[in-house]
């Protein structure tokens, strides 16, 4: 299955969901993180403000809350791409649970998140989004982990503070996408979804939620097919095995 153009990361998990309200939302969660993704791309491209590589620190000791939409498509990536950590994570055991933090974050891989193409919409907007003032104005502040002599190094220096939508077109000549916007549009996934929860709490209820629904999909695409049979065996062996179960 595709979402627009792209092969989604969670194809087989969408196909086994065809046609329910579930395959609905994680797609449209899965096109809101793809829009993100190619709102930054252009960002970065046309401001040459990336955060450094393998950093990590906003994930070290930062746990975050999620929305029904992003702990879903958390636990949908994890059960189509670590079916193993899922299991564990659905008895409520993490891989990385000591950690003061997020509970994938691993401090000995130089990339650090281990869920990257699952991660939540806060972990995406880190470092290249802005935000709107209480004018509505665009603002943008660096990332307070981002070296202060990496901001010294750009043309002209940065340092740690806001900077306001007229800087911002002066110095980068484009303006940060907005975190807001994206949210608005969240939002509206599940109306009756008005808060968020902590990942370790709301993760593993996803993935066993998630599972139980495949099962159900799985036991009524199995009736579906034996319904079929029977009904094209000429013999009608079918329906005579039904009666003698009765």
């Amino acid at each position: 299955m595709e979402i627009g153009k792209k092969k989604s990361n969670i194809e087989n998990l969408l196909k086994k969901l065809k046609g329910t309200r579930e395959e609905e939302i994680l797609c449209q969660t899965e096109e809101l993180y793809d829009e993100i993704k190619e709102n930054q791309s252009v960002w970065y491209e046309k401001s040459s403000f990336t955060c450094p590589s393998a950093c990590g620190q906003c994930c070290k000791n930062f746990e975050p809350d999620l929305l029904d939409c992003e702990a879903d498509y958390m636990a949908a990536w994890l059960l189509e791409k670590r079916p193993e950590i899922a299991d564990e994570v659905s008895k409520g055991n993490f891989p990385f649970a000591k950690n003061k933090g997020c509970p994938f974050w691993d401090e000995n891989n130089d990339y650090h998140c281990t869920i990257y193409e699952g991660r939540a919409f806060i972990c995406r907007f880190f470092g290249a989004y802005g935000s709107r003032s209480k004018t509505g104005e665009n603002v943008f502040k660096p990332c307070k982990f981002y070296p202060s002599e990496k901001l010294a190094e750009h043309n002209p220096p940065l340092s740690h503070r806001q900077y306001s939508q007229k800087e911002m077109q002066e110095i980068f000549g484009v303006l940060p996408p907005l975190s807001t916007d994206i949210m608005e549009k969240a939002l509206v996934l599940n109306p009756d979804n008005t808060k968020t929860n902590m990942l370790r709490d709301i993760l593993p209820k996803a993935v066993n939620r998630l599972k139980w629904l495949l099962y159900m999909a799985g036991a009524e695409e199995k009736s579906e097919n034996e319904t079929g049979a029977e009904a094209t065996d000429d013999t009608g062996a079918g329906a005579v095995c039904l009666v003698e179960e009765i």
